[in-house]
């Protein structure tokens, strides 16, 4: 009596089993599948059958660092997280040996590929467009394994110093273009108003320029300024068309 306790004990712990909500238990007999088990209270039978516990909550995995050689020639070193879940127990168990490792496997192998097959440009200002390829491919190579990948981040994207100062050059060198084309605009748009005005007050639109120059200049103190001949020819015309329309 006292041994038959103890073994009911055991028996009852080999035979009843549970899974939590988020589990499943994929359940083998002498090592043939025979079906997905849980949640909840499930038996099995000791010592023939052998179950292995399924997470079906979404898994984050980190990408490690890889070393990549991008498009245009750059070395940079890139990571990202992936976050997938298992849809089917069944082929999770059965058609892959380690489903975390091999879906770490082929989300590092992705990363560099898609990185190298990308400009530098690309990956740090189009960054959900690179997201989305990852995600592309990654998914379409764990889709046999059961596994739904539901997005990709890359993390972060480390470049080499001097790459570094070479890229703050160029962004210096493109703000100085922006610059410059938006002070060339200004001048055009000017040199417009100041054809128009000159056809109105029947002036050179250059002695327009002139006047505004000299408005400019009065505004500092101890300046001369010198009034060339045509300029009092002009403002003797502008009198006399005045009191000729009065």
């Amino acid at each position: 009596m006292e041994l038959i306790i103890p073994l009911l004990i055991i028996i009852a712990f080999l035979t009843v089993k549970i899974a939590k909500e988020y589990e499943r238990a994929v359940v083998f007999r002498l090592g043939r599948f025979i079906g997905i088990k849980g949640p909840g209270l499930f038996l099995l039978i000791p010592f023939v059958d052998k179950m292995e516990r399924v997470d079906l909550r979404i898994i984050t995995q980190d990408v490690p660092h890889q070393e990549v050689i991008t498009k245009d020639n750059v070395p940079v070193r890139i990571d990202a997280v992936v976050y997938y879940k298992i849809t089917d127990p069944e082929k999770a168990m059965i058609e892959v040996e380690n489903f975390k490792k091999a879906t770490s496997e082929v989300s590092q192998t992705t990363l560099r590929g898609v990185a190298g097959a990308s400009e530098l440009d690309e990956i740090l200002s189009e960054r959900n467009k690179i997201n989305n390829k990852l995600h592309k491919v990654i998914d379409k190579s764990t889709d046999p394994w059961g596994i739904k990948v539901t997005s990709v981040e890359v993390k972060h994207v480390e470049v080499p110093k001097d790459m570094q100062r070479s890229i703050a050059r160029q962004a210096e060198a493109e703000r100085a273009k922006r610059g410059k084309i938006i002070l060339a605009e200004g001048e055009y748009q000017a040199a417009q108003k100041l054809k128009e005005a000159g056809e109105v007050l029947d002036a050179a639109p250059i002695t327009l320029r002139y006047l505004e120059t000299l408005s400019d200049a009065a505004k500092e103190e101890n300046t001369s300024i010198l009034f060339p001949v045509e300029l009092l020819d002009m403002f003797q015309r502008i009198n006399k068309k005045s009191k000729d329309q009065d």
